[in-house]
C-alpha cells in the first residue's frame, strides 16, 4: 500500500519545492507558525516535529460540549478510533493505528500524561475516569510508536494539559442536563500573579444510562498550582481526587438483541449486578530549572492511590477487590544548541503495587474467596534523543531507549504458594527521523521507529488459575512512516501520514464459556498494518471553519493460529478500514456559535475468524450556543443534539466475545442543554 501511495507523496513534495512564484501565495497563520508543543519531551515548534501530531485547543474540548467523554474532542484526530462513551464501567477505549483495539476496558498501547504526570501504570494500562474535561485547555496527540522516548507506547502518546488561569481572577459555574437522566454540575476558579497561577475545578455528574444497568455517577476535584521560584526555576503541583461509587456494566448483546432490544442489558450482567466502584487520589510535582539559556533540567515525582471494586457476570471469582498504589519519578536533561540542534536524555522509574483479591459473585453479593495475591510491577527506562541540523532546512533526529519491566506475583491464597511467579522483559527501542522544511509553510518527514508492549497485570491472568500466564510474550513492532504538514490560503492547515507497521507476537483477546465478560490473552505470530491519515481545516468565510479527517487502516494477520483454527490473512478485528470525520463550525462576532459534525466508520470484523461484521456507523451531532456579556459576567447558554438523525449504531464492540455478544448499542437521538456563567474580578 505504501508503494502505491509514494507517487502521490512525491508529487506533493515536487509541487511544494517549486519556486514560490509558480504557486498561489500562501498566508501562513501566525498561531500555527509559532505553536509550541512538548509531545517529544521538550518544547519545540509543532511544524518542526517529524511525526504525526495533532493539537486540540479549549474550543474543541470544552465549548458547548456535553463533556461525557474524551472522545467528543478526539474524534477529529485521524488514526484514532474511539468507542465506549456510554459504558462508564469499562471506560473509554482508544485505538491508535490499531494499538489499543484489543482492550476490553481502559487504554492499552498509548501513554497518557496529565500536566506532565503519567496517567499510565507501570504495566501499560491507562484510564480516563479521572480526567476533568471541564478544566482541560489543550491536548497533544502524538501518533505512531513512541517507545524511543516513552517506553511501552506502541500507538503513541496523549498529553492532556489543564487550562491556564487568565490574567484576571475568575469564578465560573456550569450546569447541564439532558436525555437518559444526564446531569452535570461544575464549579471552577482561577487566578494569576507575577509569581504563578492557580486553577481549581470541582464537578459532579449523574447518568441513568440509555441501557438497563447503564447508570453511573462520579465526583471529581482537580487542581494545578504553578509557582515561579526565581527567574530560572519553577514548579507545578497537580492534584486530583475522583470518587465514583457506582458505574453499571450493561454487557454485550448478540446482533439480533442489539437491534430488537437495544435498551436491555445482558441477562447475566443483571443477575450478577455487574459494575464497578472507584476511589482515586493523584498527586504530582514537576520542577523545572534552567542553567543559562541552553541547559534545562526537569524533575518529576508522583503518587496515585486507587481502590477498585468490580463485579463480573459469573460466579467463580466474579467479585474483585483491588487496592493499588502506583508512583514514580523521572529526571531529564536537555541541551539546546539553537539552530544547530538539541540533546535530551533522562531516566524514568515507575512502580505499581496491587493487592488483588477475588471472591465468588453470588447474585451480586460477595461470596467465598477464590484468589488473594500481591502483584508488583517495576519499570525502569533510560532514554536519549538528539536533533542535529544537517542544513538550515534539514534536521536529523536520532533516539533510543532501554527498558526493563519486572512483573512479580506473590500468592497468599494457595497453601503451597503455587500461584507465585516472576517474569521480566527488556527492550531496546531505537528511532530515526528526517525533517525537511521544503518551504516556510510546508515540511516533509520520514521516520523509522520500533516499539514494544508488555501484557498488563490483568492481561497476564492465567486461564488455568492463579499466578501469571507465563506463555505470554511482549508485543514488538517496527514502524515506517512518511508524512507532510503545511499551511496555505484561507487559514488552511493540513497534514498527511503514510505508514507501514510490522508486528511480532501481537496480543489478542479471547473469552472462556465459564467466565463470560472476562478476557484472557494470547500471542499472534505476526501481523502487518498499512495506513493513511489525512486531516485539513480551512476558513472559507470569516467565522466559518471546515474540518476534515480521514483514516484508512489495512491491518492483517500474517501468521496466527489458535485452538479455534488458523487465521492467516484475516483482518484485525475491532478497527474499521475507512473512517471519516467532518465538521462545520460558525462563530459570529455577536457571540452566536453553531457547529455540526459528522462521523462515519465502515463496518469491521468483530472476531479473529472474520465471521461477523459490526454495522456501519453514521453519527451526526449538533451544538449551538450564544455568548452574552453583562458587566463583569459572561453568560453562555448552550444546547446540543447527539445522534441528530436517530441512527442505530454500536457505541462499543467487544471483540472475540463468547456467545457472539459483541455489541453495545448506542443511544437514540439525545438532547442536552446547559448554562455557563463566569464572573471576572477587575476586568
Amino acid at each position: 500500500m505504501l508503494r502505491r501511495c509514494l507517487p502521490a507523496l512525491f508529487s506533493l513534495a515536487l509541487y511544494a519545492a517549486l519556486p514560490a512564484a509558480a504557486q498561489p501565495t500562501a498566508a501562513v497563520p501566525a498561531d500555527v507558525d509559532t505553536l509550541v508543543v512538548t509531545a517529544r519531551r521538550r518544547a519545540e515548534l509543532r511544524k518542526d516535529v517529524p511525526a504525526a501530531l495533532t493539537v486540540l485547543g479549549p474550543d474543541e474540548i470544552q465549548h458547548a460540549r456535553q463533556q461525557l467523554g474524551l472522545d467528543e474532542s478526539l474524534a477529529r484526530v485521524p488514526g484514532l478510533f474511539l468507542q465506549n462513551r456510554y459504558n462508564f464501567s469499562q471506560d473509554l477505549r482508544i485505538s491508535s493505528r490499531g494499538f489499543g483495539a484489543r482492550s476490553a476496558f481502559g487504554i492499552r498501547g498509548i501513554k497518557l500524561f496529565v500536566d506532565g504526570i503519567p496517567a499510565t501504570l507501570a504495566d501499560g494500562q491507562a484510564g480516563v475516569d479521572a480526567i476533568d474535561l471541564g478544566s482541560t485547555g489543550r491536548i497533544e496527540v502524538l501518533r505512531g510508536p513512541a517507545s524511543a522516548l516513552y517506553g511501552a507506547a506502541s500507538g503513541g502518546v496523549i498529553h492532556i494539559h489543564t487550562e491556564d488561569a487568565p490574567e484576571h481572577p475568575f469564578v465560573e459555574t456550569r450546569l447541564s442536563l439532558g436525555s437518559d437522566g444526564f446531569e452535570k454540575q461544575q464549579l471552577k476558579a482561577g487566578a494569576r500573579s507575577e509569581k504563578g497561577d492557580i486553577l481549581l475545578s470541582a464537578s459532579h455528574f449523574d447518568y441513568d444510562g440509555y441501557r438497563e444497568l447503564g447508570d453511573a455517577n462520579a465526583t471529581s476535584v482537580n487542581g494545578r498550582v504553578r509557582y515561579q521560584i526565581d527567574d530560572d526555576a519553577r514548579l507545578a503541583l497537580t492534584f486530583n481526587s475522583t470518587h465514583s461509587p457506582w458505574a453499571g456494566d450493561s454487557g454485550g448483546l448478540t446482533r439480533v438483541d442489539s437491534r430488537n432490544t437495544r435498551r436491555s442489558a445482558f441477562t447475566r450482567n443483571v443477575r450478577f449486578d455487574a459494575g464497578e466502584s472507584v476511589d482515586q487520589q493523584r498527586l504530582g510535582l514537576l520542577v523545572e530549572k534552567s542553567f543559562g539559556e541552553r541547559h534545562h533540567v526537569t524533575l518529576r515525582n508522583y503518587a496515585v492511590w486507587r481502590d477498585f471494586s468490580n463485579r463480573l457476570p459469573f460466579t467463580s471469582g466474579g467479585s474483585v477487590e483491588l487496592e493499588r498504589f502506583f508512583g514514580g519519578g523521572g529526571l531529564q536533561y536537555s541541551y539546546d544548541a539553537g539552530a544547530r540542534g538539541s540533546l535530551t536524555f533522562g531516566v524514568d522509574i515507575d512502580a505499581q503495587r496491587d493487592d488483588r483479591e477475588r471472591f465468588d459473585n453470588i447474585a451480586g453479593q460477595q461470596g467465598a474467596m477464590t484468589l488473594s495475591q500481591d502483584e508488583d510491577v517495576t519499570a525502569v527506562g533510560v532514554f536519549g534523543m538528539a536533533r542535529l541540523a544537517l542544513h538550515e532546512d534539514i534536521d536529523l533526529s536520532v533516539g533510543a531507549r532501554y527498558d526493563r519491566v519486572e512483573f512479580e506475583v506473590d500468592d497468599s491464597f494457595l497453601s503451597d504458594g503455587d500461584g507465585s511467579d516472576e517474569i521480566d522483559f527488556t527492550s531496546f527501542s531505537p528511532s530515526l527521523a528526517l525533517l525537511w522544511r521544503v518551504r516556510p509553510e510546508l515540511s516533509l518527514y520520514g521516520s523509522v521507529s520500533t516499539s514494544f508492549e508488555t501484557p498488563t497485570t490483568t492481561e497476564f491472568a492465567n486461564p488455568a488459575g492463579g499466578g501469571f500466564n507465563s506463555d505470554l510474550e511482549e508485543q514488538r513492532s517496527t514502524n515506517y512512516e512518511l508524512g507532510l504538514r503545511g499551511t496555505g490560503p484561507l487559514e488552511l492547515q493540513y497534514e498527511a501520514a503514510l505508514f507501514h507497521i510490522d508486528l511480532e507476537d501481537e496480543l489478542v483477546p479471547f473469552e472462556l464459556a465459564s467466565q463470560p465478560g472476562r478476557r484472557f490473552f494470547r500471542n499472534a505470530g505476526s501481523s502487518e498494518r498499512d495506513g493513511v491519515e489525512l486531516s485539513a481545516s480551512f476558513e472559507p468565510y470569516q467565522g466559518l471553519v471546515a474540518s476534515l479527517a480521514y483514516t484508512y487502516s489495512d491491518f492483517e494477520f500474517d501468521d496466527f493460529q489458535t485452538p479455534s483454527g488458523r487465521f492467516d490473512g484475516n483482518r484485525q478485528p475491532g478497527v474499521p478500514k475507512d473512517q471519516l470525520f467532518a465538521e462545520l463550525a460558525y462563530r459570529h462576532e455577536s457571540g452566536f456559535a453553531v457547529a455540526w459534525e459528522f462521523l462515519w466508520a465502515d463496518e469491521f470484523f468483530v472476531d479473529d475468524a472474520n465471521t461477523t461484521f459490526s454495522r456501519e456507523t453514521w453519527v451526526s451531532n449538533l451544538r449551538i450556543s450564544h455568548r452574552f456579556e453583562v458587566h463583569d459576567f459572561e453568560i453562555v447558554p448552550f444546547a446540543g443534539i447527539n445522534n441528530l438523525f436517530d441512527a442505530e449504531y454500536d457505541a462499543n464492540v467487544r471483540t472475540n466475545a463468547f456467545g457472539a455478544r459483541y455489541f453495545e448499542p448506542a443511544p437514540d437521538r439525545s438532547l442536552y442543554v446547559g448554562l455557563r456563567v463566569r464572573y471576572t474580578f477587575g476586568s
